[in-house]
């Protein structure tokens, strides 16, 4: 008879600890409603030397694809880079068939930015950040 898991807190896991755990979590979801293909893209913006210097990130399942993570570096911003990420992704998103996009930001950064690219707000955590608020947009492509 096996021994019974014990329950370890792990500070800092690591790509191998978290890919074990969405690996759990991607099989039993693919047996209660197949399809969900998960994998994830991104598209990187590199400066002269191959150094990244900003990008945009996520996954796709279960045909939409989520926006996890988009940056520029601070002395690009204000040349129309995040507004290229994103058409990027967007035409990406539509070369493939997806149904849509769906991301989160906070009230401090840039809701403004995402409602100017078609993105309707579907949800929000009041006080998350304390006095702030995190907000959820989706923009549906079909």
């Amino acid at each position: 008879m096996s021994r019974a898991p014990h329950l370890e807190f792990v500070e800092e896991p690591t790509a191998s600890d978290i890919e074990a755990v969405v690996g759990i979590l991607g099989a039993t979801a693919e047996k209660q409603h197949p399809g969900g293909n998960y994998r994830d893209y991104g598209f990187l913006l590199k400066g002269e030397d191959g150094a990244i210097v900003g990008g945009l990130t996520g996954y796709v399942l279960y045909g939409w694809m989520f926006v996890q993570f988009i940056a520029v570096a601070e002395e690009l911003r204000g040349q129309g880079l995040g507004k290229m990420l994103m058409a990027q992704a967007e035409s990406w998103a539509r070369e493939h068939g997806l149904g849509g996009m769906w991301l989160d930001t906070f009230a401090f950064q840039a809701p403004d930015f995402y409602r100017g690219l078609g993105f309707t707000e579907f949800g929000t955590i009041e006080d998350h950040p304390a006095g702030s608020r995190r907000i959820f947009f989706q923009k549906r492509l079909g």
